[in-house]
């Protein structure tokens, strides 16, 4: 595995799958331009938490062909250190995003046998010596093959051990496995999490749903409750246009969204944890890191892309505080 030269240790390490993503404005059976970008949540994450000022790494395989070499170049721009691997004898992966309607956006994914899933444990014991600060991983990743399932168990299990802070983000990902087979594969990993994120019709993937009740809220509650009994520390629950709640030992805060116009929806769960996890590292109270992470949710989906608009740290003041539709001069 390739190491850039940096820093010896990292405010946070991310690793998975980062593919080229071929963006249309319209029906892909229609035809018509489209426009190249790098997608994948990890690195998604991993660019908005460099772009607020921390260090950080990503670690991955991509294939030796031109859109590995655009992901990685990509990836360098944007001051994100690489612990990565290449493979001769597979392809980067690649994913058409359609936006099919104004309220409807599409994924297609050509990733199957990839250069990216064969990442192994091997790969990340090299990334894991930086010494993290913060270790965040997805569920995304453990469902691309066997090998990356192993990477993330040993990487979640000695990061642990190392009192790395541990932050797991279900994202799951009906194209990739089913919701049984996400259960199965996730919910060991709990018990290595100190902060688990997830969508709040992903907490039932990691924590068992309540039956013979329709109430979402206490059905929620007796999850978290669950969830916190195993030894997470913090379970953040993204609502998405509905904002978002962290659960701990101390009690519930809840955060609303920042008022925007929404454009581009992906990517906009990976924005929020990028500033959640960012604000953490700066030290700031649970308020502060939910208003940070609805922050950074709000700029993505005002902006078009999984991660091109995610602001610098000095940007952040410009959403909650300048009246919309203005221009600075």
């Amino acid at each position: 595995m390739t190491a850039d030269v940096g820093r010896a240790s990292v405010d946070l390490l991310t690793f998975g799958e980062s593919m080229v993503s071929l963006r249309s404005a319209g029906p892909l059976s229609a035809g018509g331009a489209l426009s190249m970008h790098v997608a994948g949540a990890e690195s998604n994450v991993a660019v908005g938490v460099a772009r607020l000022g921390h260090s950080v790494s990503w670690a991955g395989v991509v294939g030796a062909d031109p859109h590995g070499e655009f992901i990685l170049r990509q990836l360098r721009a944007e001051g994100v250190g690489l612990q990565h691997r290449e493979d001769a004898t597979r392809r980067t992966g690649v994913m058409f995003l359609e936006q099919r309607t104004a309220d409807v956006t599409r994924a297609f994914y050509y990733r199957s046998g990839s250069a990216g899933s064969t990442l192994c444990p091997e790969d990340i014991d090299s990334a894991l010596q930086a010494g993290p600060r913060i270790l965040h991983l997805t569920g995304i990743t453990a469902a691309l093959s066997p090998e990356s399932r192993k990477a993330v168990e040993h990487a979640a299990e000695r990061a642990a051990a190392d009192g790395v802070v541990v932050s797991l983000d279900v994202n799951y990902r009906s194209k990739l496995w089913s919701r049984e087979e996400a259960r199965e594969v996730l919910t060991p990993l709990v018990r290595h999490a100190g902060i688990l994120i997830a969508s709040d019709d992903e907490l039932g993937l990691v924590a068992t749903a309540p039956t013979g009740t329709h109430d979402q809220a206490s059905s929620e509650a007796a999850m978290v409750a669950e969830l916190l009994g195993l030894g997470v520390q913090e379970v953040v629950v993204k609502r998405g246009a509905a904002g978002a709640s962290v659960h701990t030992a101390d009690g519930r805060w809840d955060a609303p969204p920042v008022s925007v116009t929404s454009i581009d929806t992906v990517g906009a769960g990976d924005a929020f944890t990028a500033g959640y996890l960012s604000a953490l590292l700066d030290g700031a109270d649970v308020p502060g890191r939910l208003h940070r992470g609805a922050l950074t949710g709000a700029f993505a989906v005002s902006t078009a892309g999984d991660w091109e608009g995610l602001p610098s740290r000095a940007e952040l003041a410009l959403l909650g505080t300048t009246p919309g539709g203005t221009t600075q001069r």
